[in-house]
């Protein structure tokens, strides 16, 4: 036998390290307001646009957090009502940045953070074990950039994008009663990201900016077959370490966002973000295997994988009332489209219309901020219908989030 059957759907999913999605947990204070982007009080603002760092009030700026995020997904099976519920451990996004005005119309700056990446983990004899087992994913991006204020009014700004990713996934392969595990800690790409940020009036800020799709290229990843006979390797080309080396690039999406700060009073404001993000470009994913058969007979170690994503929208709106000049009060609401139908849906990198709440609380002790934020997700049921990998019923699932930030402004 020289033809291993390889589920399409999973290992379109091997390269995944955004988990098909955007993970919108950059900003301890900016996630307690919906995740809204104009907010140019400290260098938290690098990430979400550049030129927001020649609007912050200070000539050097620190800010860094992290966050626990939980979630469940729930899939049950309409015909024999079999429930599975995942076991996914917390995950612990970070972010750090830092912003410094050499001079008076320049800014520099670093950001440092983890837009992409979760674990998600089925019980090992789930009905979906073929397609996966536990499936961890992480991005790291690493963006040094500039911005300079063109007029007290407006500023532009760009950054340089430096990606590193890692995958670790288990499947069954129950053809041959084994496993397979794929394996990659050196992926990389490269992007951009340029805006501009306006404050026409001291009440008002507006946030314009675009990040780059990034190519995350794994050109050396690892697939460790094991198998309960030693007879089974040579049926599929392999030695009795039973590993095999694949090629992959998963492109990441690109991602635009128009924000408002508005200063209803001098205590009270209001904030509101639309992001689009380009799913679409993801329709399909090709892994090259140096040896394994999962491919079809004309071309045996390439698999082409669809995945028929499309664009995706989000709005999101948020508050900050000051209680005092050292205590702030945080508010807000989102909605998050999922970049993909009922008919394409895949349990390794599960995705939802979600609706989330969020809400938090900041402190100001002389140059110092810590910021505190929450974040309840409500995501719709989905009929799952995807005859590609044959997998039907309902998932439902269910997730919080949890941050600590610190920020220091000390000039």
């Amino acid at each position: 036998m020289k033809k291993l059957i390889i589920s399409t759907a999973l290992l379109a999913g091997v390269m995944s390290y955004a988990g098909g999605f955007r993970v919108s947990l950059q900003g301890v204070k900016q996630l307690a307001m919906a995740h809204t982007s104009a907010h140019a009080e400290d260098a938290s603002v690098a990430f979400f646009n550049p030129a927001g760092m020649s609007f912050i009030p200070s000539k050097l700026s620190i800010a860094a957090g992290g966050f626990a995020a939980g979630n469940k997904v729930t899939f049950q099976n309409l015909n024999t009502l079999q429930s599975t519920q995942t076991d996914n451990p917390i995950g612990t996004p970070i972010y750090a940045a830092v912003a410094y005005k050499p001079i008076d119309k320049l800014s520099i700056g670093f950001s440092f953070s983890t837009p992409f990446g979760s674990t998600i983990q089925y019980p090992n004899d789930w009905e979906g074990k073929e397609l996966v087992q536990k499936l961890e994913l992480k991005s790291f991006y690493f963006q040094p950039m500039i911005s300079v204020k063109m007029a007290d009014w407006v500023s532009f700004g760009a950054s340089y994008i430096y990606a590193k990713g890692k995958v670790d996934w288990d499947k069954a392969v129950t053809q041959f009663g084994g496993q397979v595990n794929i394996n990659d800690e050196k992926a990389s790409g490269h992007g951009y990201g340029f805006g501009f940020y306006f404050r026409p009036d001291p009440k008002l800020d507006v946030s314009v900016a675009y990040r780059s799709p990034v190519d995350m290229k794994a050109k050396n990843g690892t697939a460790t077959f094991r198998f309960p006979s030693q007879s089974i390797y040579p049926l599929l080309g392999l030695d009795q370490s039973g590993q095999d080396r694949f090629t992959a690039t998963l492109p990441l999406v690109e991602e635009y966002t128009i924000g408002l700060t508005y200063k209803v009073t001098p205590k009270w404001l209001v904030s509101a973000d639309f992001n689009y993000h380009g799913w679409e470009r993801y329709s399909k994913l090709t892994l090259d295997f140096d040896k394994a058969p999962v491919g079809n007979q004309a071309d045996p170690t390439v698999l082409v994988a669809p995945k028929n994503f499309r664009n995706s929208k989000t709005f999101r709106l948020g508050t900050q009332y000051a209680f005092t000049d050292m205590i702030y009060g945080r508010l807000g609401a989102y909605y998050d489209e999922s970049p993909y139908t009922d008919d394409h849906f895949i349990p390794e990198t599960p995705s939802f219309n979600t609706y989330v709440v969020t809400g938090g609380v900041g402190f100001k002790v002389k140059q110092f901020g810590i910021d505190v934020s929450g974040g309840y997700a409500m995501p719709q049921a989905r009929d799952v219908k995807n005859s590609t990998i044959g997998l039907y019923g309902q998932a439902k699932a269910t997730a919080f989030y949890a941050g600590l930030g610190l920020s220091y402004n000390p000039f």
